[in-house]
């Protein structure tokens, strides 16, 4: 019997033994596959990271490409665009006017009542249309007698009891907010369509002309008063509301910056004669690039896979359009290195199918539990079941892809202030002015922008903000304003048709 029970006793332990050991197994794998996801975020932050010396090497190379993109056509990634505005509103115009606002997949009007005193915009109506989806593939006549059609719909809604005096010409801001090349304020031919559109007949067709004729086609009489960048327009609003807005940035979908620059720095047209000694550049920053951004195997997967390869780096790591599928694709790496979030489901793979917007909502999910991200994960990326760990593991990728695109964006923005001797950095007299004592002081400097992802996701706010000041320092960031502008790519076109028309007479 003794010998029963020993046995039984040794049994128990060789499988008390067993189990033990396979419990440790098990831990000791689960915790291997814990680093190799940890090792990805770890490699992630390494290879995008924006320390204040990287991020001083990107402003001096937005400036230098900047004069490369001034004195040659085809001198720099960044086209540097005359837009032939040299005028920017003063707030002095009075009257209603339009503006056709086309910069993606939906079009908007807008009639603007300006009362002639700055910034006293009385009332605006908008209108916001879809465009059809074969449009985007049609023909430029097609397109454009559509919008045309639309716009004439609105202007017929506008309501003259109470200003009988309102010609019957209306004068119209025409934004168009796709790379263009322009010969006047008033006339511009496509570069290339960027977004969802790829309409084949518009080369070596003027925009103006195209918009013009449809218009007359619909008995619409309504004259191109000025034709502008989306960047130029909420430039436009900047200086309506602060004469000291030298610079715009949109960050948005999509991004682009244009600023106020000397006539006399455009070399690649020498003679230029402006009525105010100046004119307002285009950049296309989208495409910009440098050795120095902290470029990722995402980023190039990326870029490989996307419409335009080789083409708008600067664009694919800091703006909306792409923020989401970074992240994306770093979740999905996790998931081939590690089951701990699971198989990776066919929404996981699938390229450009996780948007920014639902990036921000994780990264801002301020539940203690983080059930937003649970959400998105389970219903977005078919990932179901993911625990706090793996939670709190996105998050931390989100941060990183974020703080990223807004401290290059940073950079960019006091790359444009450097080119223009506001950054602080000085030997550039237009950068400082007398004060009463006569001791020189840094010029005051405004910055417009524009765009969700600015305007709408807090934290990408407020990183752009904290890299700018870092970057310009203690003693120069006060000079230094960054001023959200509310619809100016749309407002922007009215004002500046205003001021155009303002030029050949009063209305």
């Amino acid at each position: 019997m003794g010998k029963v029970v020993f046995g039984v006793a040794v049994g128990i332990a060789v499988v008390s033994c067993a189990v033990a050991a396979a419990a440790v197994g098990r831990r000791a794998r689960s915790r291997r596959k814990w680093r190799r996801v940890v090792c990805v975020l770890k490699e992630l932050e390494e290879s995008c990271g924006t320390p204040l010396s990287r991020l001083r090497q990107v402003v001096d190379a937005m400036a230098v490409e900047m004069h490369a993109g001034l004195a040659s056509e085809g001198g720099s990634k960044l086209k540097m665009l005359l837009t032939f505005v040299d005028k920017l509103p003063s707030g002095s115009e009075k009257g209603i006017y339009y503006a056709l606002d086309l910069g993606g997949t939906n079009f908007r009007v807008l009639r603007v009542h300006l009362g002639g005193r700055r910034s006293n915009i009385l009332r605006y109506e908008i209108e916001q249309k879809p465009i059809p989806q074969h449009l985007l593939t049609s023909t430029s006549e097609d397109l454009f007698d559509f919008i045309a059609s639309s716009l004439k719909q609105f202007v017929n809604s506008e309501d003259q009891s109470n200003d009988p005096s309102s010609p019957s010409r209306r004068e119209l801001g025409f934004t168009f907010s796709f790379p263009m090349r322009q010969s006047s304020l008033t006339s511009g031919f496509l570069l290339r369509w960027t977004k969802a559109f790829s309409i084949r007949d518009m080369n070596e067709k003027d925009l103006s002309e195209l918009l013009q004729r449809a218009m007359t086609k619909v008995g619409l009489d309504m004259r191109v008063a000025a034709l502008v960048n989306d960047t130029v327009g909420t430039l436009a609003v900047g200086h309506y509301n602060d004469e000291d807005t030298v610079a715009a940035v949109i960050i948005g979908t999509g991004t682009n910056a244009c600023y106020l620059e000397g006539a006399d720095a455009i070399i690649k047209c020498q003679g230029l004669l402006t009525a105010t000694g100046s004119m307002v550049v285009n950049m296309e920053w989208g495409n910009f690039w440098s050795s120095h951004l902290p470029r990722t195997q995402y980023d190039i997967e990326l870029d490989s896979e996307s419409r335009n390869p080789n083409e708008q780096g600067f664009e694919k790591m800091i703006s909306g359009m792409y923020l989401g599928d970074i992240v994306r694709r770093v979740i999905l790496r996790m998931s081939q290195e590690s089951d701990v979030l699971g198989p990776a489901s066919m929404r996981l793979s699938t390229t450009f199918s996780f948007g920014t917007q639902l990036m921000a909502a994780m990264h801002q999910d301020d539940t203690p539990d983080l059930r937003v991200v649970a959400r998105i994960l389970n219903d977005e990326l078919g990932i179901p079941d993911a625990s706090l760990k793996v939670r709190k593991l996105i998050v931390n990728v989100c941060d990183v892809i974020t703080r990223r695109a807004a401290c290059l964006a940073a950079a960019g923005i006091v790359g444009i202030l450097k080119k223009i001797g506001r950054d602080g950095s000085g030997g550039v007299a237009a950068g400082r002015v007398k004060g009463p004592s006569g001791s020189a002081k840094l010029r005051r400097s405004v910055v417009a922008i524009e765009g969700g992802l600015y305007t709408g996701y807090a934290l990408f706010r407020e990183y752009l903000n904290e890299a700018v000041a870092e970057i310009l320092g203690e003693e120069v960031a006060p000079y230094v304003t960054l001023m959200v502008t509310e619809d100016g790519s749309g407002i922007g076109a009215a004002l500046l048709a205003a001021s155009q028309s303002s030029d050949d007479g009063d209305r």
